[in-house]
């Protein structure tokens, strides 16, 4: 099975809310005005999180719909 990994850069976000907005299995915002990768870890201010096949759609649109395009997604299994 197929699976992904999201890298969120949290300092660099500009809290538009967007990444929450299509994809609230994935992020949610913060009451400090930023978006929070769920279930994510979190090294040197980047969270990452891996996904299955399943969530791979909300992860690219919660990418391509960020203004400031802090969210990366990255096929790492077939």
């Amino acid at each position: 099975m197929a699976k992904f990994k999201i890298t969120y850069d949290r300092e660099a976000c500009i809290g538009a809310a967007a990444c929450a907005a299509v994809a609230p299995d994935l992020f949610e915002m913060n009451d400090d005005g930023k978006a929070d990768l769920l279930e994510s870890e979190e090294k040197d201010g980047i969270f990452t999180r891996i996904i299955d096949a399943k969530d791979e759609k909300a992860a690219v649109e919660s990418a391509d719909v960020c203004p400031v395009s802090v969210i990366k997604i990255e096929k790492i299994k077939d």
